[in-house]
């Protein structure tokens, strides 16, 4: 067997799952968030030339049907799933893994691509009374993670065990971590959306290292970084003006020159890395960038054990229930 190559900031999802194919063969897959011109688009079309199975989600029906139809265009032979699924809601979630999990066979691997990005500059929260960011990027992954939980044991093998992937951001180093009173108490006196997003991107690495520790070795949960990319989000008015403010963006809404920008291509291709490179298996918890582990950018309040318990434990209030192994 050759060596497997070094990946690097250009290398491309479609490159990553080349080379994994026979791992990716067989497997079953979640992937949130999947529209057109996005990374869990992009991390869905790639793996669907191997895998089993990918289930893609979406709350908008119309698009999640625009991104399977895309899919099996390119390939007739892809077997996509398309699931209706609101992060902001424990109801469709809890609608949502009763799907999941009445489907034949075992789930390989789940992907936290989803997010909710600053899109309103104004506080608010969801139907189930937790600030929407919060809900879409960490509380509603976790329950959806703890459902479905019984279902990716269940694909372990002797040789296999199976992954979980959640999405952050280099924008989780930026402030000081998770805001837990803004977590338990949502309220909107002195809210800012940038700086939520930029907690609620910093609880990924903790539930990486935190689900890798409490499964005990039946799920290895891995973080990422994705890296700089222009996607559908930044044309959004809020999150633009913001990036246009930071210099990120020209007054045009463009990408400035001069700055790391990643195409969604290869993006999405340190996602794939986390799903299926075999020498992953014994880093449970790691937190990758440009598809390699870089345990050393994660910043210090998002592996810090005590945080990372600390979050689970308040979480699992939230949702009302334990979440065990």
């Amino acid at each position: 067997m050759s060596a497997l190559p070094t990946f690097s900031f250009n290398t491309t999802a479609e490159e990553v799952a080349d080379v994994f194919a026979d791992e990716i063969r067989g497997k079953n897959v979640l992937v949130t968030g999947t529209s057109l011109n996005g990374l869990g688009f992009e991390t869905a079309r790639v793996i669907a030339k191997y895998a089993n199975l990918v289930i893609i989600t979406g709350y908008n029906s119309e698009r999640l049907k625009l991104s399977e139809v895309t899919i099996k265009k390119e390939n007739p032979a892809a077997k996509i799933y398309p699931l209706i699924l609101d992060l902001s809601s424990f109801a469709s979630i809890r609608k949502a893994a009763a799907e999941v999990n009445a489907l034949k066979g075992p789930l390989h691997v789940l992907i936290h691509n989803a997010a909710a990005f600053g899109t309103s500059a104004s506080f608010a929260s969801t139907v189930d009374g937790v600030e929407t960011q919060y809900a879409t990027n960490h509380v509603g992954p976790f329950l959806l993670t703890k459902l479905l939980a019984p279902k990716l044991v269940a694909s372990a093998t002797s040789t296999y065990t199976p992954r979980v992937v959640y999405l952050s951001s280099v924008a989780h180093g930026y402030g000081t971590g998770v805001d837990f009173d803004l977590l338990t108490n949502p309220k909107a006196e002195g809210y800012d959306a940038f700086k939520t997003y930029w907690a609620t991107k910093s609880t990924a690495p903790l539930m990486a290292i935190e689900l890798s520790k409490r499964s005990k070795g039946k799920i290895n949960a891995f973080s990422l970084k994705p890296g700089l990319i222009f996607t559908a989000s930044m044309e959004n008015e809020v999150v633009s003006t913001i990036m246009k403010g930071t210099g990120a963006l020209t007054p045009e809404g463009k990408p400035a020159e001069g700055l790391p920008w990643k195409t969604i291509a290869e993006g999405a291709a340190t996602t794939v890395a986390a799903a299926f490179d075999t020498r992953l298996d014994d880093q449970a918890g790691a937190y990758l960038a440009d598809s390699n582990v870089a345990n050393d950018k994660r910043a210090a309040h998002s592996c810090d054990p005590d945080n990372a318990e600390r979050l689970w434990t308040v979480t699992e209030t939230i949702i009302g229930e334990k979440f065990t192994f």
